[in-house]
């Protein structure tokens, strides 16, 4: 048994365990042909502080929230993902879309070209913000940032609800607890296969384009385990 771990945490959606687990496998056959002892499945924890702080990690996804938090002394980013299948992503970069009812607006704002935030201050005024957590790069800190640009904080939100995870987010505002949420693009592509309702919610606005999740492996591995490790698995390499 190998006595290393990997998870793919990020948008494995109880729908869509069957394509995690498939890019798992091609990954973990690509790594065992370069001499590395990959496990034979994806580890499924719900405590993700504890398994990316685990020195017998190989490969996992994480956020960048979480990097700046502290957790960059415990890991070495491996590259990452390619965006640029979903409207607000564009190579390793990514945006989050800014979500409320159709009754508030009718028709979906297009992804700025320039992936500059869109941000519909006015709709936005005095509403309640669902977020997943405050370490979230795509579901609060973007949008925080992107506020101060234009000189507003927090405080343009009347209430605040922490409800931790895109998805919960997404039901928050579907079901009128909440008016606004900001979600990776994505997370809000995989809940338009797999939400009910969504139907129901409009993009007003778009976060500015990021650097998207990266994928890391515990600093525990050598230099030469991480070379291997990426030319194993196809990423963008990290800016």
């Amino acid at each position: 048994m190998s006595e290393w771990i990997a998870a793919l945490p990020m948008y494995d959606w109880p729908e869509c365990r069957d394509e995690t687990d498939a890019q798992w496998r091609s990954w973990r056959d690509a790594l065992r042909a370069r001499g590395i002892d990959a496990p034979e499945n994806l580890t499924r924890s719900g405590d993700l502080q504890a398994l990316w702080r685990n020195p017998h990690l190989l490969l996992a996804q994480t956020c960048w929230g979480p990097m700046e938090a502290g957790l960059a002394e415990h890991v070495c980013v491996i590259g990452q993902p390619d965006y640029s299948a979903y409207e607000g992503g564009e190579g390793a970069y990514y945006s989050s879309v800014i979500l409320m009812r159709k009754s508030v607006a009718r028709c979906d704002v297009a992804a700025p070209a320039d992936g500059r935030a869109h941000l519909p201050l006015d709709l936005m005024r005095g509403t309640r913000l669902a977020y997943n957590e405050v370490l979230s790069r795509s579901g609060f800190l973007a949008l925080i940032q992107d506020l101060k640009e234009f000189n507003e904080t927090i405080d343009l939100f009347a209430e605040t609800l922490e409800t931790g995870g895109h998805r919960a987010s997404l039901k928050a505002v579907r079901d009128g607890r909440a008016d606004v949420c900001a979600v990776d693009c994505r997370s809000w592509a995989l809940a338009q296969r797999f939400e009910p309702g969504v139907d129901g919610l409009r993009i007003v606005g778009w976060t500015a384009r990021r650097l998207g999740l990266p994928y890391v492996t515990s600093r525990r591995a050598r230099n030469s385990l991480v070379e291997r490790i990426r030319e194993s698995v196809n990423l963008n390499e990290w800016p």
